[in-house]
């Protein structure tokens, strides 16, 4: 039995397809750092046959304690600020620099997809960002998407892309 399965939407391809295009065409190469969207950022930059000459890897760090294990985030960072804070996606996308001796951009995410684990400071929908550049800057924003899991995650999978591309972008 032949049989495709695509599990990323058409607009998230293509978003990845523009930053492979931009990373294969400027010779750098990307790490991610997930925790809401599981991968996925990492696997849409991966659908594209060549992708191992601009992709480094990614890592899915769910818990604080992988957070802390692979990418080193501090554990008072995590006490003090929660794992959905500009604080633990800087570290994160720094700690996937530190883990990807090759990469020389990082994107970081964590967010709360829901349906559960909102609060009123920190909303279903809420994902925090962080683009990080190997001597360079690190830079984080928070968006607030709005929908069901699905929906939320998908909406940060094309927002991290789109960050990335536009941090390789700038002059």
């Amino acid at each position: 039995m032949n049989m495709t399965l695509t599990l990323l939407r058409e607009d998230i391809l293509h978003k990845a397809e523009k930053l492979f295009l931009l990373l294969r065409d400027s010779g750098q190469r990307v790490v991610t750092a997930e925790s809401c969207t599981g991968g996925l950022v990492a696997s849409a930059l991966t659908h594209f046959p060549g992708s191992s000459d601009v992709t480094e890897g990614g890592l899915v760090t769910y818990s604080n304690t992988m957070k802390q294990a692979l990418l080193g985030v501090a554990p008072d960072t995590l006490a003090q600020h929660g794992a959905v804070s500009a604080e633990t996606v800087v570290e994160m996308a720094e700690g996937a620099l530190k883990a990807a001796s090759l990469a020389t951009v990082s994107v970081s995410i964590s967010g709360i997809a829901g349906p559960g684990g909102g609060s009123p400071d920190k909303p279903v929908g809420l994902v925090w960002f962080a683009t990080a550049l190997r001597d360079g800057p690190t830079q984080a924003e928070c968006v607030v998407f709005d929908g069901v899991r699905e929906q939320v995650r998908d909406q940060a999978v094309v927002h991290a892309l789109e960050l990335v591309v536009q941090r390789l972008s700038a002059p």
